[in-house]
């Protein structure tokens, strides 16, 4: 890879739970000081892992050679770095300090050309037999709602219960409250950047590039969960810089675009309610999407969805 990249995700929600907060009754999360909705760059990172999961495999199931996930679901780690040890006939115990760096370094290299993720967003891999320390290439922020978002907790039935001692104590009545936690519309916004020079010590390639770009926008689509409601990307803007260094600071670019709700008095339901402008001119006017402008001073911006 030779250019820096930042990108601006714009994603919205109706009537569905986000991100829930396991340490609040999984209520969304909220900014307390702002009451805006947030959604953890953890919440983004495992549903671009689930795309690569399902869509990177050979055809029976298994992962492509070099599209392997790190973290997934039931996941043992430490076993993870032993089977780089295992794959590359190395000692687990090695007493030689210098020969424990060396195998180290090449544990690390076999980890990043296995796993998608930790040639991605990286990983700390020193626990139990130690792989070492990647600094991951692509790294994102928190998302966050446009809008001060509205919870509501709805009490829901389930005609069954658990055990048989409930059966019993309710006279075979069989019935189950609980609760479901949604909000009724969210636009979030989080960004992102791509560090070229940690691409190039992890491997993250170009393939890889669009791997991600095609995660972001097709990742909610094979997320779908009734908890969720509809959840869906409505922008990735991204700034191609036509340098490793970069042209001009992330955050000045992001700055560029704003987002204003439209009516302050009725709360948004749809990004129809919102401004959406870059450079103070609507969006559709600067670049369509699918296409790219060419903005000066070494920077493309590119909007794929």
């Amino acid at each position: 890879m030779n250019n820096r990249y930042d990108f601006i995700y714009l994603f919205d929600i109706k009537n569905g739970n986000p991100n829930g907060d396991p340490d609040a009754g999984n209520a969304p999360r909220v900014d307390a000081e702002t009451g805006k909705g947030l959604v953890t760059d953890v919440c983004l990172k495992r549903k671009i892992r689930n795309f690569i999961c399902l869509t990177e495999t050979n055809g029976e199931g298994l992962p492509k050679q070099g599209y392997d996930i790190y973290v997934k679901e039931k996941a043992i780690l430490n076993e993870q770095h032993e089977r780089a040890y295992t794959a590359l006939g190395l000692p687990k115990d090695e007493k030689d300090r210098k020969k424990a760096a060396e195998n180290e370094t090449a544990a690390r290299r076999w980890m990043c050309q296995t796993f998608f993720d930790i040639r991605m967003f990286g990983a700390v891999m020193s626990t139990g037999v130690n792989c070492g320390q990647v600094r991951g290439p692509v790294q994102l922020t928190f998302g966050e709602s446009q809008s001060p978002i509205f919870h509501i907790s709805n009490s829901i039935t389930r005609m069954a219960v658990t055990t048989e001692k409930e059966s019993i104590d309710q006279s075979g009545g069989n019935r189950t409250m609980g609760s479901k936690e949604i909000i009724p519309y969210g636009l979030y916004r989080t960004h992102g950047f791509i560090n070229p020079s940690l691409a190039e010590q992890t491997g993250f390639n170009d393939h890889d590039l669009e791997l991600l770009w095609l995660s972001l926008d097709k990742m909610f689509d094979i997320d779908r969960s009734a908890s969720r409601g509809e959840m869906a990307a409505k922008e990735l803007l991204i700034f191609k810089h036509d340098s490793k260094l970069g042209n001009t600071s992330a955050h000045r670019l992001f700055e560029r675009l704003k987002i204003v709700q439209l009516d302050s008095k009725n709360p948004p339901r749809s990004t129809q309610d919102y401004s959406i402008t870059f450079d103070g001119k609507p969006l559709d006017e600067v670049v369509k999407p699918g296409e790219s402008k060419d903005l000066g001073n070494g920077i493309t911006l590119i909007r794929r969805i």
